[in-house]
């Protein structure tokens, strides 16, 4: 299996242009929705975004805006907006979906009438099911029963606002079959937003549900005041508690070193565009989860994914102290001023910075020794 992402094809300065008359439509106009839409547009693709509001249709086609969720930025004239799902999912070989996590299992029923027989199925969300624990693409998989060739995931360091700036960053498109993910990443690869490939979904996919715990963790001893080393500590353990996790659900640990784990985990952190890092200051610095919900206007996947992602570790004997504090700041159990000393295991005994299972310290010694053997 190809766990390793490199670059797609097509890829580079110039737009390829053999997305000209790719069909593809993006299903939910938000933040990211609509700067993954202008993406695929700018890439050449012969778009369609499906928006739930008549309003955010109207301006999106008229406007050229999406003033709500992406204030000062000019859509391409090619995008089309549109609120019928069957409009938007006419001739669309791929069907990107941008919708809360929480209400993808819906969103699915509603346009499965009206998906072509052979469309692909990329997941633009970085949430887990709080009902069934399942990740996005599992959670496709369930409703449509669709073969893994026909269901991918796209993640990476993705902060809506600055890609819709056209700031440079790259995202990995994940799917069973490697040459569908290359036909997604070519899709989207731009001279601004360049894609990489590679077949491990859970990795991929685990990396953009579980930063935003971290990041959950980040904004809250951010909001308490705390500075730059406590910072560094939570995301480094934060990162461990990632690979561990992935590693125990069938990802593979180099995943989580690339685009998909480091580096959306450093952009979702230390950004305040950061939705998952501005509800975390926003709750360490006193707010609730309502009021904390109520100034943003937007979701924060992290909240409603801290519960689940608790459950599958503890199904998988895996021990996450952040995100297991993280949880007790939102229960009201802990203080948030409380979360950063606790780095450490509770018994304080200092235990392994990663183990992801098996010997491997044997394995490493053998090694070692086999190479001490074959010297002259």
């Amino acid at each position: 299996m190809n766990t390793k992402s490199t670059p797609a094809a097509g890829s580079g300065s110039k737009r390829p242009n053999s997305n000209r008359g790719r069909k593809v439509a993006v299903i939910g106009a938000g933040s990211w929705g609509t700067t993954f839409a202008k993406v695929l547009a700018d890439a050449d693709c012969d778009v369609t975004i499906w928006a739930r509001r008549p309003e955010v249709v109207h301006e999106i086609s008229v406007a050229r805006r999406n003033s709500q969720y992406l204030p000062g930025i000019n859509l391409p004239k090619g995008l089309k907006a549109t609120e019928s799902l069957a409009e938007a999912l006419s001739g669309a070989s791929l069907v990107f979906l941008a919708v809360p996590s929480q209400t993808m299992r819906q969103n699915l029923e509603d346009l499965e009438p009206y998906l072509e027989r052979r469309s692909v199925l990329v997941s633009l969300v970085k949430g887990v099911e709080r009902t069934t624990t399942m990740r996005m693409s599992e959670v496709i998989a369930d409703v449509l029963d669709l073969e893994p060739e026909r269901i991918a995931v796209v993640s990476g360091p993705n902060l809506a606002l600055e890609i819709a700036k056209e700031q440079p960053t790259g995202a990995v498109a994940s799917c069973a079959s490697l040459e569908v993910a290359q036909e997604i990443a070519t899709a989207f690869s731009t001279s601004y937003f360049r894609g990489y490939v590679n077949t491990d979904v859970t990795g991929t996919e685990l990396g953009g549900v579980l930063k935003n715990l971290i990041a959950l963790a980040i904004g809250i001893v951010d909001g308490v005041g705390y500075g730059e080393n406590t910072k560094a500590a939570i995301i480094t353990r934060g990162l461990a508690e990632m690979t561990e996790f992935a590693v125990a659900s069938g990802g593979d640990p180099t995943t989580m070193s690339g685009l998909a784990g480091l580096g959306d985990l450093i952009a979702t952190c230390q950004s305040p565009l950061s939705r998952n890092n501005t509800a975390g200051r926003l709750i360490g610095q006193g707010y609730s989860q309502a009021e904390t919900k109520e100034q943003m206007q937007q979701t924060a996947e992290g909240i409603t994914s801290v519960r689940p992602v608790l459950e599958l570790a503890r199904e998988r004997g895996i021990s996450m102290p952040i995100v297991e504090q993280v949880q007790m700041v939102l229960d009201g159990r802990m203080a948030p001023r409380d979360l950063g000393p606790h780095l450490a295991t509770e018994d304080g005994v200092p235990q392994p910075e990663l183990s992801l299972g098996g010997d491997r310290r044997g394995a490493w010694k053998r090694f070692i020794d086999r190479v001490k053997g074959e010297r002259p």
